[in-house]
């Protein structure tokens, strides 16, 4: 058995709730930070948690964890008086991050090195910023779970999480994390893993949002597939200019994304599609649900956008990535319409052929 660790886990969505319910459901202290309204009913219910998709549990019943299993505070100042911590826990939307990293700031020395489980390529330069490079511990999730209230979550998907070498609690939390049944592996380069996830997160992503359609259909049009292909032909030339070579990500054959690229699309179509558009199906990507929940942000900025910026300061064109962009951007500060594109996607296209237009 690994030592334990002391685990401040900041929120309790979907994803804190796993990793902090699993982590409490071994030996070791869990603190979450959550908001307010949620504590009481925290303090009282507890967490459960509908892991009987993993095999290796042998259970056909939910877990609970009972509330003296785990600590809940309303603040971060109240949740560190519970400390000292030995790693946080961090998965919240990119666009989320910066003010929570402003959180952070007044209580630097007493945050322990963080795990940044968010999507996107940039949070953990905001994190090093702010706080210090000894506070970064590089991380990435593939797994998929539906949160059905607060602290009650299932899982969905079991596909894993990566953690990259360069911090001394590195493998000390690989070692944790599979004890807790997480299924964790080590990853040597940090920038490699999270760029090659991003990868996979932009596949239907904006155009689901931006035209209100299923990534399933949005695969089987041929013209939306090309545009996918390119989208994606443009992110790899990218990190080929920056030297990353593409690895899997775990449970998503991000390689065999990348060659799909490379060969004709009449014969890469039905095998990406099937890939690729398996984990979604006709469930709606996240920029979709942000956009048609009206929450007025969008992490497209932070996936796509982040290829774009990376694309300018290497001279490398990302016209589709741009658009795609600036185009869910506009949608979600309503400047357009969400009907503007809505079931439109030659509109789409003309855009992309006539930019100004």
């Amino acid at each position: 058995m690994a030592s334990e660790l002391k685990f401040l886990i900041f929120g309790a969505g979907a994803i804190g709730t796993y990793f902090g319910g699993s982590l409490a459901l071994g030996a070791n202290s869990v603190t979450f930070v959550e908001r307010e309204k949620n504590v009481e009913e925290l303090k009282s219910r507890g967490l459960r948690l509908d892991l009987t998709l993993d095999e290796r549990r042998n259970t056909k019943e939910a877990f609970l964890v009972e509330p003296r299993k785990f600590v809940v505070e309303s603040s971060l100042e109240s949740a560190l008086r519970f400390g000292p911590f030995d790693v946080a826990i961090v998965a919240l939307k990119s666009y989320d991050m910066p003010a929570l990293i402003e959180t952070m700031k007044p209580f630097a020395e007493k945050i322990p090195p963080i795990l940044c489980l968010s999507n996107g390529v940039d949070n953990e330069t905001l994190i090093a910023q702010a706080l210090g490079k000894d506070k970064v511990i590089y991380g990435t999730v593939t797994t998929a779970v539906r949160k059905r209230n607060v602290g009650d979550v299932v899982l969905e998907k079991l596909r894993g999480v990566g953690v990259a070498t360069g911090h001394v609690l590195s493998e000390k939390i690989v070692s944790i994390f599979d004890e807790a049944f997480l299924k964790c592996k080590l990853y040597p380069d940090a920038l490699r893993m999270k760029w090659s996830k991003m990868l996979s997160n932009l596949i239907a992503n904006p155009t689901s949002a931006i035209l209100n359609m299923t990534a399933k259909q949005i695969l089987q049009n041929k013209k939306l597939y090309k545009l996918e292909i390119e989208m994606l032909k443009e992110c790899l030339a990218v990190m080929n200019a920056m030297n990353l070579e593409v690895v899997d990500v775990p449970g998503t054959p991000v390689r065999a994304i990348a060659f799909a690229t490379k060969i004709p699309l009449w014969i890469s179509k039905p095998i990406f599609s099937r890939v690729a558009g398996s984990g979604r199906g006709n469930k709606m990507p996240s920029f979709h649900i942000d956009l048609y929940a009206g929450h007025g942000k969008s992490e497209v900025d932070y996936l796509h956008g982040a290829v774009v910026r990376e694309g300018k300061k290497l001279g490398i064109p990302t016209p589709v990535n741009e658009l795609l962009t600036n185009t869910l951007l506009a949608l979600t500060k309503k400047e357009i319409p969400l009907e503007e594109f809505a079931n439109q996607p030659e509109k789409l296209l003309a855009k992309l052929k006539s930019p100004s237009s």
